[in-house]
């Protein structure tokens, strides 16, 4: 029950052969008792489980389960020894028990055996046997000098050498035997037989011997050794015709041996009559594409301007590194790779990658240094064919004549500096491509990467990552699926120490897109004491690597001056008479750079055929992704790239340059002169007005006043001014940009860049350096001037003098607030209260205002007298202060007082311009010498703010403009300042977007015109 619980039960029955299932088929059926039962049954475990179905009731017992055993190879394997067991039972046995009834025969039929002494005198004498003995050895060295010295060929002897072994020690103990026999029968003197003869011979001589018949004794003997010598001789004549045979065999070898020799020589003639022949042919291929080059060059100046305005088609070549040229600056963020084909040449630092582009380039473009890394960055080089011999930059349109020694010279110097101007923040080497086209007759049409060489050992004028970048850079081309890797092994060092090759089998593993060369093969082979190697190098043993096609070159002979036709002769007579290509070590087709160009580019053509279409696709896959994004997120926006938005954010803010034009003069004279004034009124109430205010007479005044006026506009005023125009200059513009900013159309994604733009030009912008001694003059002539024409200036006056005083006594009163607390008032309404500060401040302020009280004209200083009375007033009050808290308290408190005095003298001067006309200020009691101060000041302001709106609106205006358009310039060439200031989804969408549809389009343009080439 237990194990019904638990899902567990169930028995099976132990049944093993056809007697046992019998048997247990009885035990069941008669359901005898459990014991026996148990014997058959045993009980297992089932595990159940409601998940899955049964076939039958659960707690129902199983019936007996029969087995019958099957029987397998095993049965079969064990009767049959069973049965050879049994037979060697019998053998031994048999053997045993004939043996000895046989031997028991053997007696019984000797005894009755009768004597053979009569044959004695039948059998040959001593003296017969010595003349059989001597014949037979005679007839060994016979044998001896005509067979065994002869020698087989080596081919014939490692195809039959075991048999050869076989027959020739099987003759010589036939013969060594024979002669052993002999010489035991005659040192023994009575043995006839030898233990060569058989058991039968001996027991039949022996039977004889004992009869005492010696005639039938010798007879016997001589019978049996007559047999024995026909048995060696058949086996002799049948030895010797297969001797015969094997000298035939051998005769036929030797014939087969110097027919291949024949053969080996007419091929090494043939291969080199072959190598004379291409030598030939790609002499006559050259001398063509000279004349072509001519050709063609005559026809373009026969034709002169009409081929010039034609359209030039664009060649299959120049179509794709174009689409290469936009994928080197493409990232996408859906991860669409570039798998588009490309020749990537790698190999070891000075293994001689260079050279060999160059010689596929035809010529010598690349910069050189004896042991030192030259490139230091990806150099993209498209090759096309063209008439004349030229190289160009992608982003320049300067044409480098390659015929031209200086001009060379100058496309290696380019090529150096643009390297290092690759290289920053104190690296080795850089991801940035190089791109560059050379163009000229003949040229393979291919495109291929030159990277910086594989190191093992970073030198202390390297930085720290040099060997990983280097890697990482190498790594990254070559993880194309589609990239052809040149793999550039040099053939003049130890294989053991190339890194490149192991990089190599690491990326392309199965050689599917490898071609290996081997260069300095000049050098190699007289290093090299075994051209076996090379052999091995250039079929693919030695290196742990594989490839499409092994090539060996020689790229030069160590000299910089050497010209590309120079090295191609030295190249084409080196292979000419060298022994690794006579040796058949290497094809012909294997060697020189021309053949190494050709098979180059047919791997290319072929792998640009069967990828582009597919690069297609996935740009087309991802253009859909990114117009169903732009779609879902800016429906109403037109797509504009970086450049674009750019260009519009330029128009708008020239457009508002442009707004300053039309700011009225008016505007422009009240937006200055408030300016002005902001800036020179603390000076004029401190440095000039209160000074002189204090004076005790009217000419005292005008003395002090004139004075200081003189002092500030010889000194500080011009300056202060041009500061004033420029503020006002920024402010108004900066008021364009702002209203522009609230309009409806505004576009927020420009507000950096405008922002930008602005405080760059105008922290580039200075105002002119004579503009301030202009306005020198005019201030010190306006401020001269004392008279006031008519009523209507003076009413002017007064009231600048009065808005003046008004102005600055709010901002005194608003101080002394601060200083002594909320007053009775503000402390019942607002519920504020005055520090302890605050209450000696209202005390000292109070006591001061009893002093101004009872003097109302009183001085701007306070006398020792005075300071000593407010201070005991205080302490009389319970405040303690000293004697500079009263003076602090006073200066506020003075200068309301001044400025309420100011403020009623400009009243009562309202209705004095008559007596002031008429000179009768004094009679009158009426002192009018601050209006007139104002009035000075006012008309300096005035005639400033005149001078500083015409240079504004003439000169510093169009001079802002030019400013801006020049940051815009500068900030239009600058791709990284426009990243930073243009940011967003928005911005990097359409970007995004604009590239991948100039790579599909330009991808199904060169699709186009590949399929029509087919």
């Amino acid at each position: 029950m237990q194990k019904l619980v638990k899902g567990r039960f169930g028995y099976i029955i132990r049944v093993v052969g056809v007697s046992q299932s019998r048997w247990a088929r009885q035990v069941l059926t008669t359901r005898q008792d459990g014991d026996q039962v148990k014997t058959v049954v045993v009980p297992i475990i089932r595990h159940y489980s409601s998940l899955r179905p049964l076939r039958g009731d659960l707690l129902k017992l199983p019936g007996p389960n029969y087995g019958i055993p099957s029987r397998g190879i095993g049965m079969i394997i064990a009767r049959v020894l069973r049965g050879a067991l049994k037979i060697r039972y019998l053998l031994l046995g048999g053997t045993i028990a004939g043996g000895s009834a046989l031997a028991k025969t053997y007696e019984e039929w000797k005894e009755a055996l009768p004597d053979a002494k009569f044959l004695e005198d039948l059998m040959p004498s001593q003296e017969e046997l010595d003349a059989i003995r001597t014949a037979l050895i005679s007839y060994r060295d016979k044998i001896k000098d005509s067979v065994p010295d002869f020698t087989l060929d080596p081919k014939l002897k490692e195809l039959g050498e075991s048999k050869y072994d076989q027959l020739m020690l099987w003759f010589k103990e036939r013969l060594d035997d024979a002669i052993k026999a002999a010489e035991e029968e005659k040192s023994e003197g009575t043995g006839l037989f030898t233990d060569d003869f058989s058991s039968d011979l001996k027991q039949h001589a022996i039977s004889f011997s004992a009869m005492g018949s010696a005639a039938e004794k010798e007879r016997e003997k001589a019978e049996l050794l007559r047999l024995r010598l026909s048995q060696i001789e058949v086996e002799l004549q049948e030895k010797t015709k297969e001797l015969s045979n094997v000298t035939r065999e051998n005769a036929d070898l030797r014939g087969k041996v110097e027919a291949n020799e024949t053969i080996r020589e007419k091929y090494e003639g043939l291969q080199e009559e072959l190598m004379q022949v291409q030598l030939k042919y790609q002499k006559e291929v050259e001398r063509l594409e000279k004349e072509n080059k001519e050709l063609r060059k005559s026809l373009m100046l026969r034709a002169g301007d009409k081929i010039a305005h034609k359209k030039i088609k664009k060649s299959l070549i120049d179509m794709y590194s174009e689409v290469l040229d936009e994928l080197c600056d493409y990232d996408s963020s859906y991860d669409t790779q570039d798998h588009l084909p490309r020749v990537v040449v790698v190999g070891d630092q000075s293994s001689g990658k260079t050279s060999v582009l160059e010689m596929v380039a035809q010529a010598r473009i690349f910069p050189r240094g004896a042991g030192e890394m030259m490139t230091r960055a990806p150099v993209m080089v498209t090759l096309s064919e063209g008439p004349y011999h030229i190289a160009s930059f992608k982003d320049s349109t300067r044409e480098f004549d390659l015929t031209k020694e200086s001009e060379l010279s100058e496309l290696r110097k380019e090529v150096e500096l643009r390297m290092r101007n690759s290289v920053r923040l104190g690296r080795t080497v850089s991801h940035e491509v190089i791109s560059m086209t050379v163009k000229g007759p003949g040229l393979q049409r291919m495109v291929l990467v030159d990277l910086p060489g594989i190191i093992s050992t970073v030198t202390t004028d390297m930085a720290s990552d040099t060997r990983e970048a280097i890697r990482s850079i190498s790594e990254q081309y070559m993880s194309n699926p589609n990239a052809i890797i040149l793999c550039i092994q040099d053939g003049s060092v130890d294989a053991e120490r190339s890194n490149v090759t192991d990089l190599v089998s690491q990326m392309d593993p199965q050689g599917k897109r490898t071609i290996f060369v081997l260069t300095k093969v000049d050098l190699a082979e007289e290093n090299l004491t075994n051209p076996d190697r090379i052999r091995k190098i250039l079929s693919g043993k030695l290196f742990p690597m594989k490839a499409l096609g092994y090539f060996a070159v020689v790229t030069g002979r160590g000299s910089k001056e050497d010209s590309i036709q120079a090295i191609k002769d030295y190249e084409e007579s080196f292979f000419r008479s060298s022994r690794i290509f006579k040796g058949g070590v290497i094809n012909s087709h294997q060697c020189t750079t021309r053949n190494l160009s050709f098979a180059v580019s047919e791997c290319f053509w072929k792998m640009v055929r069967d990828t582009v279409e597919q690069q297609a696709d996935a740009f087309k896959a991802t253009r859909f992704n990114l117009e169903t994004e732009w779609k879902n997120n800016f429906p109403r926006t037109r797509e504009l790239d970086r450049d674009e938005l750019f260009e519009k954010a330029r128009g708008e803010i020239l457009d508002e340059v442009v707004n300053l034009s039309q700011v009225s003069p008016k505007q422009w004279e009240d937006a200055l002169s408030k300016k002005m004034w902001e800036k020179m009124v603390t000076h004029i109430f401190e440095n000039i007005y209160l000074p002189a205010a204090q004076t005790e007479n009217s000419g005292t005044f005008n003395t002090t006043a004139d004075i200081k006026l003189k002092q500030w506009a010889d000194g500080m005023l011009p300056k202060k001014c041009v500061e004033v125009g420029w503020e006002t200059l920024e402010d108004e513009f900066r008021k364009f940009m702002e209203r522009a900013k609230n309009s409806k159309d505004h576009d927020n994604i420009f507000d950096s860049l405008k922002a930008c733009v602005v405080d760059e030009a105008m922290r580039r912008h200075e105002w002119e350096d004579k503009a301030a001694d202009v306005l020198r003059v005019i201030q010190l002539n306006a401020l001269e001037d004392r008279s006031v024409h008519d009523k209507q200036q003076w009413d002017a006056a007064c009231k600048f003098l009065e808005d003046s005083v008004k102005d600055k006594l709010n901002t005194t009163e608003s101080t002394l607030r601060e200083m002594v607390g909320p007053s009775t008032k503000e402390q019942w309404l607002h519920w504020s209260y005055p520090t302890e500060e605050q209450r000696r401040r209202a005390a000292v302020k109070s006591e001061l205002e009893n002093i101004l009280k009872s003097d109302y004209k009183h001085k701007n200083t306070l006398t020792y007298d005075e300071v000593t009375q407010v201070r005991k007033n205080s302490q009389a009050q319970g405040v303690d202060v000293d004697n500079e808290f009263i003076r602090e308290t006073w200066h506020p408190v003075y200068r309301r007082h001044f400025l309420r005095r100011a403020l009623a003298k400009a009243y009562d001067c309202r209705k004095a311009f008559y007596a002031y006309h008429q000179g009768l200020e004094g009679e009158l009691g009426v002192e009018c010498n601050d209006v007139v101060l104002f009035w000075r000041i006012q008309q300096m302001i005035r005639i400033t703010a005149n001078a500083l709106r015409q240079q504004v609106m003439n000169r510093e205006a169009r001079r802002l403009e030019k400013e801006i358009k020049e940051v815009l310039e500068e900030y239009g060439c600058d791709r990284d300042k426009k990243e930073q200031l243009l940011t967003g989804r928005r911005v990097m969408l359409a970007e995004e977007l604009k590239r991948v549809r100039q790579i599909q389009e330009k991808l199904e343009e060169f699709i186009y015109a590949l399929n029509a080439e087919k």
